[in-house]
């Protein structure tokens, strides 16, 4: 498709704001394979999809907090954009991850690798439908927040890491999807999190609970846990986890 230079419209600004939510802070250049890929999608050049990734980088919280400045040459409708699904973590995945299979001439379950075959029919296929959507987009922005690596070992094997939510999946529906609800783990100690083994500060240190601490003679201790106790995580890039979520999870998940 032949690049234009006409205004963004409201669907390829949510297309945008999509691939800003997976693509790592800092890796929002024109050479991004992923940002070449939108761009002869929805026909613009790389190097306007990257500024414009870099528009909506200039509303985000996050990197505000660390005064980092986005681009500022951003639209009214960039800035309506951003307000409208900021905050409403449900929102964008099934629209933009619709709109872009449609791009690409698929249905979203195609898109998604989802069997239609095994899947239930009418408002049930709907629900079953969004939540593997919202899963793996959910996975998708924060792997991405951490560069792909585990949050406590540095593991960087995506088939070994988890996109783990520090307020359970199955207690708070509305933070489902937040990405300040989340970390990149792997899959052991996302385990160990979720059994409250052991826990993340909100100034960001990994506690190991005193149950695995206290076994002595442990070699799979020493090996796997005993060496991060008290050592800081490995930070996102952006979608830093929130500290009231944090002090929910040393408080009522850790067994101390």
């Amino acid at each position: 498709m032949k690049p234009t230079h006409t205004r963004w419209s409201r669907q390829e600004l949510i297309l945008a704001l999509n691939l800003y939510h997976k693509v790592p802070f800092g890796k929002t250049h024109k050479g991004n394979p992923e940002i070449i890929r939108l761009a002869e999608l929805i026909g613009r050049t790389p190097s306007a999809v990257g500024l414009k990734l870099g528009n909506f980088a200039s509303f985000d919280p996050d990197l505000q907090a660390r005064n980092i400045r986005g681009l500022q040459n951003t639209s009214k409708l960039d800035k309506e954009i951003w307000d409208e699904f900021y905050g409403d973590w449900n929102k964008l995945p099934l629209l933009s991850e619709t709109l872009l299979a449609k791009k690409q001439n698929k249905s979203v379950e195609e898109l998604h690798d989802i069997d239609t075959e095994n899947l239930p029919k009418g408002e049930t296929r709907d629900r079953v439908v969004k939540a593997r959507v919202n899963q793996s987009f959910f996975r998708s922005y924060i792997l991405a927040a951490y560069n792909g690596a585990c949050c406590i070992t540095g593991l960087a094997q995506r088939e070994l890491l988890v996109a783990g939510h520090i307020r359970p999946w199955s207690l708070d529906e509305h933070n489902r999807l937040n990405p300040r609800n989340g970390i990149a783990i792997n899959a052991l100690h996302d385990k160990a999190f979720e059994s409250g083994l052991i826990t993340i500060t909100p100034d960001h240190r990994v506690k190991v609970s005193a149950s695995l601490l206290g076994q002595k003679k442990s070699e799979s201790i020493d090996r796997y846990f005993r060496p991060y106790h008290n050592k800081p995580i490995n930070l996102p890039t952006k979608f830093f986890p929130d500290p009231e979520f944090l002090r929910y999870h040393n408080e009522e998940r850790f067994l101390n």
